[in-house]
């Protein structure tokens, strides 16, 4: 038997039913490695509709506590208004870096979002949520990577923090880690990406089922702009909100794509002029030239830890 969802509650106050629609635009998320200056300055010119810094895969072991200083030194010197399409990609609670890393970015007083990587269960959030003070506001995107984690994808999505009236801790997005979700479940990838299909579904109608946005999954060959644009009308036909890159050459493809709709336009995806006007008026001024970026954003996916996750909460 299937986990059980739990139900939508309307007007209870227990959770806003539509989070995706409090949200702003967030069509590309752009990975930037939190151990490169170099990056985390250029990441500054990216038009990206959000840039996630990231702890996790992309930094080494032995940079992760350096990486973790400069980045808190990079953040507070940026201004307040950068903070609405600002996130951090933590270390996973069971690793001994989480700790550190939630600790020293809420040091940042403008912080208003993490991506939390290898969420299996509405308990990682609980944890999660017990290291934010009381009152604080932060969204949390849950990344989906196991087996487990889209088992209980329902209950992830229907997620409300329970310390208290007082808490404003949320989940806004759920993100479909592939990479990770093939090595834990041995699923063999193809050209087709046929046996994707169920997950990133299931993933999607979750999140649609809370009003969450639903972020699809890495197009790892990031030199191939057919493959990405295919990808990318595949997820928006999934009813996928945005996808993640790992290069800013994918991020044009991935926000052309992604193009926002007026409700009840389905089956005719008519871009939504409004939401653009204000997201371009939010936004800051896109760039006159890409920057100049290294072309191995992300080596660490090649060597994906293909150990099965951790068998607790």
């Amino acid at each position: 038997m299937l986990a059980r969802i739990p139900a939508l509650k309307r007007g209870t106050g227990t959770r806003p039913y539509s989070v995706a629609a409090q949200a702003k635009l967030q069509r590309s998320l752009l990975y930037v490695p939190s151990s490169n200056e170099r990056m985390l300055q250029n990441s500054l010119s990216s038009p990206s509709d959000a840039i996630i810094y990231d702890l996790e895969d992309s930094v080494a072991p032995k940079e992760k506590n350096r990486a973790r200083i400069a980045l808190l030194d990079f953040l507070q010197g940026q201004s307040p208004e950068r903070a609405a399409r600002t996130f951090v990609r933590l270390n996973a609670i069971d690793t001994p870096q989480f700790v550190d890393d939630i600790t020293t970015v809420l040091k940042w007083p403008d912080l208003q979002g993490i991506v939390m990587p290898k969420i299996h269960s509405a308990e990682h959030l609980d944890k999660v949520a017990s290291y934010v003070p009381e009152g604080r506001p932060l969204s949390i995107i849950a990344s989906i990577e196991s087996a487990r984690g889209l088992w209980h994808a329902g209950h992830i999505a229907g997620w409300k923090a329970g310390q208290g009236a007082g808490n404003k801790v949320i989940v806004s997005s759920l993100l479909f880690a592939a990479e990770d979700y093939c090595a834990d479940t041995h699923i063999i990838r193809t050209k087709t990406r046929q046996e994707l299909l169920y997950p990133r579904s299931q993933m999607a109608t979750a999140a649609k089922a809370f009003g969450l946005q639903c972020i699809d999954m890495v197009c790892v060959n990031y030199k191939d702009p057919d493959l990405l644009r295919e990808e990318c009308q595949e997820a928006r036909r999934l009813g996928y909100d945005g996808k993640q890159a790992i290069h800013p050459n994918q991020v044009e493809t991935i926000q052309s794509t992604f193009v926002p709709t007026e409700k009840g336009t389905s089956n005719k995806l008519k871009p939504s002029k409004a939401l653009l006007t204000q997201h371009e008026q939010n936004s800051h001024e896109p760039p006159k030239s890409s920057p100049k970026w290294p072309t191995r954003m992300n080596p660490q996916l090649a060597h994906l830890d293909s150990t099965h996750p951790d068998q607790g909460t």
